[in-house]
């Protein structure tokens, strides 16, 4: 027993020391995580430290109401209403802001105007009166308020604006029933309120602009650009001499993060086309700039990045075309991949330049690839029909064949046991069931490899594989011509210039090329109630 407490207790003193040399570990490389972590923010967008010295500067400009005596003297302890006003309303982005300051200066100011109607008429009535009249009014007001947040356009646009106007309504109107001077008090607080909206536009317009609008249309090039490098990678690693190696995290893959960032821009979209609908027109045009058809781009885009995910799950499945089978059609599949990606490319260019797509986007070297492809096809037809037919006849046959004697000894034995009532019917009615769970076990357990076995020795199995990788690079090709209609659709409403010249168009590559890539907006300004 002795022995025993001895080993254990040398176990727990082992594990002990294990923890606190990982523990002592983690802290003395915590500083060098937080540095890297601070950099690789800051280096991903710089942006983003910009942000974070408006809003360190706007929260000393409110703090001086506070610590300047005179400005104190003036607005007094409700101050502080300046200063969560900059924390709450200044968003990253100029639309944010100029929504959420809206919201909050209307919501105080209607608050206001209706509980000094509410003060007016309690103060013409008795103590008790008083009191069931600002219950009452307390109770109506907070349930139509509440109920209209849930319509569609007030939700989208004003829901914010509707629960500071709830806030400020109760606080006051409430507040009035005990507290002398309530609406002098809600005055200073509207004041201040004021000057913090101020502060937040002023630094949201002037000091280094971050626009909604501008966000939601390098966005739409990125994705583009996304696309067009994904379907190119995919191809390319299909087509590759060695094998294809499966990471064990996916997330990891730059062919999935590619396609990754179209299919999950969709709240971002929806929420950056709204914020750019608050924008005045900071730019030449004055017209309405049409932000929802971005938000319809982007659906379109998401439907044709489907197609990018399927083939991307071509190079992960169980069952791949041989190497060598695929060479034969590695020239043609390039090439209309290569073809698609140009006319996304081509896409991604018009947006960003803010002109129309040339007449010629779908060319005639589209059409000649898919026609190189459909004719690589048609000179291996062995390799997808299969040449012997009677194979594939016979394994259907007995495969229907067993199941008919299954379904035969099943009536016999539901026919025996219901004559034998003996024990040894019994008996043996025990034991053809313990029989047929074991082998009803061995079946579950070999099924999957007999099935994949069964699939793998028809001959034509080995290029079709290849045909699904084929059907979608002409599913690319067809839903080609929806993002095309969109793009079309988006520079007509959007008064894009027309297309002048081929020289435009290398002028613009150029550009591009030597420009540095435009990123997915990295931060979205947020919806949420602080």
């Amino acid at each position: 027993m002795s022995d025993n407490r001895v080993k254990n207790q040398g176990k727990e003193n082992a594990m002990k020391k294990t923890f606190l040399d990982k523990f002592a570990s983690k802290m003395r490389s915590f500083p060098r995580q937080v540095w890297l972590t601070i950099w690789k923010v800051g280096r991903e967008d710089p942006r983003r430290f910009i942000h974070a010295l408006k809003v360190g500067l706007s929260l000393t400009l409110v703090s001086l109401l506070y610590l300047m005596e005179p400005l104190f003297e003036g607005i007094g302890s409700n101050a502080i209403w300046a200063v969560m006003t900059v924390v709450v309303v200044l968003e990253f982005t100029v639309g944010a802001t100029i929504c959420k300051g809206l919201n909050r200066g209307l919501g105080t100011l209607c608050a206001g105007s209706l509980a000094f109607f509410i003060e007016y008429v309690a103060n013409e009535s008795g103590k008790i009166f008083r009191a069931v009249f600002i219950g009452t009014t307390v109770f109506l007001i907070g349930t139509a308020a509440t109920y209209t947040r849930f319509f569609p356009k007030i939700k989208k646009n004003y829901d914010y604006g509707v629960v500071i106007f709830l806030l400020t309504f109760n606080l006051i109107t409430v507040s009035s029933y005990r507290v002398h001077n309530v609406l002098r008090v809600a005055h200073e607080r509207f004041y201040t309120i004021a000057i913090g909206c101020g502060i937040c536009l002023l630094m949201s317009f002037f000091v280094f602009p971050n626009w909604s609008g501008e966000e939601l249309h390098g966005s739409t090039v990125y994705k583009l650009e996304s696309l067009a490098r994904s379907i190119e990678a995919c191809v390319s690693e299909y087509f590759q001499d060695e094998e294809t190696v499966v990471e064990d995290n996916p997330s990891e893959d730059p062919i999935y993060k590619s396609y990754k960032a179209v299919l999950d821009s969709k709240s971002m979209d929806e929420i950056l086309a709204l914020h750019a609908s608050w924008e005045p027109r900071h730019s030449r045009h004055c017209y309405r700039y049409p932000w929802q058809e971005y938000v319809k781009f982007g659906t379109v885009l998401r439907h044709f990045g489907y197609t990018a995910v399927a083939l991307h799950g071509c190079l992960h499945s169980e069952i791949q075309t041989p190497k060598s089978i695929r060479a034969l059609f590695k020239k043609p599949s390039i090439r209309v991949a290569g073809e698609v990606s140009k006319v996304l490319t081509e896409l991604a260019d018009s947006i960003r330049n803010r002109r129309r797509c040339s007449s010629g986007l779908l060319s005639d070297n589209l059409h000649l690839a898919l026609q190189d492809l459909n004719n690589t096809i048609k000179s291996q037809p062995r390799l997808f029909l299969g040449s012997n037919h009677n194979q594939a006849t016979n394994m259907l046959a007995l495969a229907a064949a067993a199941a008919a004697n299954q379904k035969q000894e099943k009536e016999s034995g539901v026919s025996l046991s219901s004559v034998k009532t003996d024990s040894s019917a019994l008996l043996e009615w025990k034991t053809r069931r313990m029989t047929d769970q074991s082998k009803e076990n061995e079946r579950k357990v070999l099924r999957p490899t007999l099935s994949k076995l069964a699939i793998t020795s028809l001959e034509f199995s080995e290029a079709l594989p290849f045909a699904a990788f084929a059907s979608l690079l002409l599913e690319m090709a067809v839903r080609l011509d929806l993002v095309i209609e969109q793009v079309e659709e988006l520079g007509r409403m959007a008064h894009f210039k027309e297309f002048k010249s081929e020289i435009e168009i290398i002028v613009s590559r150029e550009n591009a090329q030597t420009g540095q890539r435009r990123q997915l907006p990295p931060n979205l300004p947020f919806q949420n109630i602080e």
